[in-house]
């Protein structure tokens, strides 16, 4: 069933006056609205699905999915959490299902003629500076390290460094995100920096200049 209007109104702490207009908008067939979701959420949806899936193509496939999701379940919204969780845990669910189709199905493949330009979209400012690895990235080169360095590291960490470090989530929306206890959350944020920061010190060795900050629990 549907929730109403007066029932997301009565969750405003969760969903924005905003979000509410659009997604009643979005309930009557709005085209307007569907322009106003898409020019909101498509970048953010596509910069959370290429750095979980490390793969343009397959991000691209994934935000299709994710709109089409969105599109046929508005109706079904009931404002337990903000618009944008919601639209991200949709996101993150996909590109499980991405990734669980691909090594299933075909294998991967190392893609030398790719220029970084293509994808590469890193935010220069980070949250919690001082405390993640990404903010020794102040170059291109590094950012493709990191990037490489991020691929190779657990998925389930992976996804919880890339909503906060990358997507700057808060920690409670990356456990509605994630469907998750925020000591769980923070676990994973501190595990998946950890493994990056491992990652990065393998490739950086032979560079002094990098120097990394110990990250303190949170």
């Amino acid at each position: 069933m549907a929730t109403s209007v007066l029932e997301l109104t009565e969750r405003a702490a969760e969903v924005a006056p905003d979000d509410i207009r659009l997604i009643e908008d979005l309930r009557t067939g709005s085209e307007r609205a569907y322009e106003e979701l898409i020019g909101r959420f498509q970048q953010p949806v596509f910069t959370l699905a290429l750095r979980l899936l490390s793969d343009q193509a397959e991000a691209c496939d994934v935000v299709q999915e994710v709109f089409l999701k969105v599109f046929r379940n508005i109706g079904s919204f009931r404002g337990q959490s903000s618009l944008k969780t919601w639209i991200y845990r949709i996101t993150v669910n996909e590109a499980h299902n991405a990734r669980r189709w691909f090594f299933r199905h075909r294998r991967r493949e190392v893609e030398l003629d790719t220029s970084p330009e293509d994808t590469r979209d890193w935010k220069e400012s980070i949250a919690d500076h001082g405390r993640s690895p990404f903010d020794v990235a102040s170059d291109q080169e590094q950012h493709l390290l990191i990037e490489a360095a991020l691929e190779k590291i657990n998925p389930i960490f992976r996804e919880a460094v890339v909503l906060r470090d990358i997507v700057d989530l808060s920690y409670d929306e990356i456990a509605e995100v994630l469907g998750v206890s925020l000591g769980t959350v923070k676990s994973r944020i501190l595990r998946g920096r950890e493994a990056l920061r491992e990652q990065l010190v393998g490739s950086l060795k032979d560079r002094p200049a990098l120097r990394f900050m110990p990250i303190p629990a949170e």
